[in-house]
């Protein structure tokens, strides 16, 4: 299939009369019989779907939507290999004729290891390829058909079935796997970790640790859910396994409205912090002044705007991986403004503050919500027994990283501390530039990456006749627009973690994983699981509700 961008840079693909020449009876059977079942998504770890021991196809479950999840997780979660392109891959574009399709199927390694060389010269046969299917190519639509074209792909290119045995495609290691999950966890929560104690006490620490220990369980739990069924890879799936179509459709919502959540929280702390290294910039548009902090959202939505555009985000992904680093940095800095810039550790706080106990929770829970993605990187391991360990290794580092930024922050700025320690720190020192610039650019490079999940989706239900280039851009453009105006007008950090935290992470880190192991496993689940799991939903409800309730409450106050 020719490029989605060719050499003319036109948009060009399968016309809709090649696809009904094919019988559709005929087509998707075909496809069933000659997929085996694999496919590899463009995480450089991920693994393919296999078939089941009778021969059927056990991916009914990521046949229904949303059917990218998969790719879009795999993309945000992993280390990708820098490669750039604006809304088409030739490589992508010549395995399957789906721009949403969360696979690449029936490919062998080879030939998806293609896709991180994007600067070779294609070799004279497929250029001869390419210039032959152009005579046959007359739409102009930037979004193919979602019918895979699994026929056109050479027999001798053809994955065999997989069954049981361990796959070439799971190729993420121990620690691959570990920083990966680190990078998830490790954001931007760890800003309000000092907050969080100046609203809960010393007490609230506590807190942190029980929400670490039941995070490692629940994400345990997925795992069992996912060795339960063959087929299963995501956390739709196991909604789907667990509850039907309807509990697929509202546990991906969940995770959608989370994310989405997370990219207004992007655009208020870039607000935030530019608005604290250029507090006097303002802008007169007529009889309008735009203030720091209304100019810096408008003007940081309009840099992240053009990444939203990319079909191609694994560069995005490459440098956000720096994530780590960048929150590594971040404790170095406030380490050294302590010690050696003598501002010292002095504050004593409170040990228990009970009015802000609910913002500390959704605070602290907002820290551990990275469950969303935990399934794409367990299918990815090349030993999936070292998952436990995995998540024990990036959970217990974040965590000790979120406690140490709590401590010292606290211990630093006591009860004047901000909703995002770097708002406290002196304005005079380069180490706090250092800083405040390391925070500022980590979510330039990951707002992309956090949106385009819930931008595929949506595209997913565009009827095929409207899945054109102005299209999907417009689509991408109103997303992001609507994050900045949610985010004019609540522009309360710290209050929108806490909401993020207290309903949406409760519900998919400690809720929902055990609700849908007791639905999956119920006639093999021992009665203490039964017991514990019971313990878990009734936290996660408690926090959820009481979180819920002060967040918005906070809200509506500061109105």
């Amino acid at each position: 299939m020719k490029s989605l961008l060719g050499e003319e840079h036109s948009f060009i693909i399968e016309s809709d009369d090649d696809d009904d020449e094919e019988d559709p009876t005929h087509g998707d059977a075909g496809a069933a019989d000659e997929d085996g079942g694999s496919s590899s998504d463009s995480s450089s770890c991920a693994t393919p779907r296999a078939r089941g021991s009778d021969g059927s196809h056990p991916n009914s479950y990521t046949n229904q939507w949303p059917q990218s999840y998969r790719q879009s997780i795999d993309i945000l979660s992993s280390v990708q290999s820098p490669s750039l392109s604006f809304l088409g891959t030739p490589t992508l574009s010549r395995l399957s004729n789906s721009f949403l399709n969360s696979s690449f199927r029936g490919k062998t390694p080879e030939i998806i290891s293609n896709l991180v060389k994007p600067l070779l010269r294609p070799t004279t046969s497929d250029e001869q390829q390419q210039q032959h299917e152009d005579v046959h190519k007359s739409s102009q639509y930037l979004l193919p058909s979602k019918k895979p074209s699994l026929q056109q792909i050479p027999e001798d290119q053809k994955a065999p079935a997989i069954g049981h045995g361990p796959s070439p495609y799971q190729q993420c290691s121990y620690t691959q796997g570990a920083m990966n999950g680190i990078n998830v966890l490790c954001g931007v929560g760890i800003l309000s970790t000092p907050y969080a104690i100046k609203q809960g006490g010393w007490v609230g620490l506590v807190i942190l640790g029980v929400f670490a220990v039941l995070a490692w369980y629940t994400g345990v739990l997925l795992r069992r859910c996912l060795d339960s069924t063959e087929g299963l890879q995501t956390y739709p799936d196991i909604g789907h396994a667990a509850f039907g179509t309807y509990g697929r459709i509202a546990i991906s919502i969940i995770l959608y409205v989370e994310l989405y959540a997370c990219c207004i929280e992007y655009l208020i702390l870039e607000s935030d912090n530019l608005s604290k290294l250029f507090p006097n910039v303002h802008i007169s548009i007529g009889g309008l002044t735009l203030n720091s902090h209304v100019f810096f959202a408008i003007l940081t939505t309009v840099i992240v705007m053009p990444t939203t555009w990319l079909r191609d985000l694994t560069c995005l992904s490459y440098i956000s991986a720096g994530g780590v680093v960048a929150t590594i940095l971040l404790i170095i800095c406030l380490f050294w403004i302590g010690v050696v810039d003598d501002v010292g550790f002095e504050n004593k706080g409170s040990t228990l503050n009970l009015p802000g106990i609910p913002i500390a929770i959704g605070l602290y829970g907002y820290c551990y919500s990275g469950h969303g993605v935990f399934p794409n990187i367990y299918s990815s391991l090349k030993n999936r027994n070292q998952f436990p360990s995995i998540m024990f290794t990036c959970i217990g580092l974040s965590t000790v990283l979120f406690a140490a930024a709590a401590v010292m922050g606290y211990k630093m700025f006591g009860e004047s501390t901000e909703s995002q320690f770097t708002l406290n720190l002196p304005q005079n020192l380069v180490v706090s530039k250092i800083a405040i610039w390391a925070t500022v650019a980590n979510p330039i490079t990951k707002y992309a990456l956090t949106i385009i999940p819930l931008a595929m989706s949506l595209e997913e239900l565009l009827p095929r006749s409207q899945q054109k280039y102005s299209n999907i851009i417009m689509l991408r453009s109103a997303l992001v627009i609507s994050t900045l105006i949610v985010a004019l007008s609540v522009p309360f950090f710290a209050l929108v973690m806490a909401l993020i935290g207290s309903l949406l992470a409760m519900l998919v880190t400690y809720i929902l994983p055990c609700a849908c192991f007791l639905a999956i496993l119920k006639t093999q689940v021992a009665w203490y699981q039964v017991v514990v799991c019971s313990f878990i939903i009734v936290v996660g409800v408690t926090c959820a509700s009481v979180g819920t309730y002060s967040s918005i409450s906070g809200i509506i106050q500061n109105y």
